[in-house]
């Protein structure tokens, strides 16, 4: 079987970044680079006439937040990939909940971006170092402020889907070990979200950790 093809979209303040990463990528039989822009307005502007599968970002664009609510909006299925370095995981915190699909240092391995770019082909969320302690600094964050909130009873399915997406597994991989249909781990899915009140994968992480269902460690 072939593998997956991805269409890109990098946008980053730098435009020679920008043009160096679609050098490296374009290498790469299987990925296109799109759409590349050094601003937010014109990201918008050709994602109206142009399709991607993913977003690779500089998590230092002036109105990154907006943007990214936005895209989640009106491209619902575009998967958001942040670039940054150790010294944005709080900048990451606060965009944790947007539906973030990994975090990838610039100063790390270029070999993780393409794991990352794997990842999102099949709909997985990329699970690094970074992302990890981008993860549980957020979650001990949340615990200091002593929300009180009823934690949700979940069932064996349920907890075991949340330790398989802790190990990156796909809808695929998932309803192999389960023996059930992949449309029964997406409902599953879905229903943890509605269950847990989160709207995304990461949500569901989070809440995970929170409640000691996983222990936080390092992706391979």
């Amino acid at each position: 079987m072939p593998a997956t093809h991805i269409k890109l979209a990098i946008l980053d303040n730098y435009t020679l970044f920008i043009k160096t990463l679609k050098s490296y990528l374009s290498e790469r039989k299987n990925i296109t680079v799109a759409i590349q822009s050094s601003n937010e307005y014109d990201l918008l502007q050709q994602l109206k006439h142009t399709q991607i599968d993913a977003l690779l970002v500089d998590i230092l664009m002036p109105t990154l937040t907006d943007t990214i609510i936005l895209i989640r909006q009106e491209y619902p299925r575009v998967k958001i990939l942040l670039l940054g370095t150790d010294k944005d995981i709080h900048l990451m915190c606060d965009l944790l909940e947007l539906g973030i699909y990994g975090f990838i240092s610039k100063s790390g391995d270029p070999e993780d971006l393409l794991q990352a770019i794997d990842s999102v082909k099949e709909n997985r969320v990329y699970r690094n170092r970074l992302f990890t302690d981008v993860l549980y600094e957020n979650t001990q964050h949340e615990n200091s402020r002593n929300k009180a909130k009823k934690e949700a009873t979940l069932n064996d399915r349920e907890k075991k889907i949340l330790q398989l997406l802790w190990d990156e597994k796909s809808n695929k991989d998932i309803a192999a070990q389960l023996f059930v249909s992949i449309r029964t781990v997406e409902k599953t899915r879905q229903d943890l979200k509605d269950k847990l009140g989160v709207r995304s994968t990461v949500g569901i992480l989070k809440y995970a950790i929170k409640n000691k269902i996983i222990l936080p460690s390092y992706g391979g």
